[in-house]
């Protein structure tokens, strides 16, 4: 984070406010001709800085509503059963995502979706039948209080 000047850090931080930000409004926010301004970006995107654009969805418009949290235990913590169930949690795209966690428990599972009877099919047919899972507890979000995602620059 050493190699960011401040004008990175602004245009960082543009970019995680809008990513489809032209060139030319970038240029202006941050005092940079168009051109300095669009190397910046290429440097941002080449050094990993910037991982990449997308857009932002509706979830309730898209039939994804309820926000899950899930706590998962495996039967074992054994490299190889946090491999397999690593491998395994990549194919569900029902999972928005999942961290190895220290605690009480091994990993925090992230998913959406239309309602609770749906949540009770993904936790049987998907959640539970990955490898190693031993059990799981649920958390369903009453309120998202704050979820834009941006990171301090």
């Amino acid at each position: 984070m050493s190699d960011l000047d401040r004008i990175d850090r602004k245009i960082l931080n543009w970019l995680q406010d809008d990513g489809r930000i032209t060139t030319v409004d970038l240029a202006e926010k941050v005092g940079l001709s168009p051109t300095a301004a669009s190397e910046r970006v290429k440097r941002l995107l080449r050094d990993g800085y910037v991982m990449g654009f997308r857009a932002m969805l509706d979830p309730k418009k898209l039939g994804r509503g309820l926000l899950i949290f899930v706590e998962v235990t495996l039967d074992k913590t054994t490299p190889d059963v946090f491999a397999r169930f690593s491998e395994a949690v990549q194919t569900a795209p029902e999972v928005l995502e999942c961290h190895m966690v220290a605690g009480g428990f091994d990993y925090l599972v992230k998913t959406r979706v239309e309602d609770m009877a749906a949540y009770r099919r993904f936790l049987g047919d998907v959640l539970l039948a990955l490898p190693g899972v031993k059990e799981s507890r649920t958390f369903a979000v009453m309120e998202e209080v704050k979820s834009d995602g941006a990171l301090p620059v």
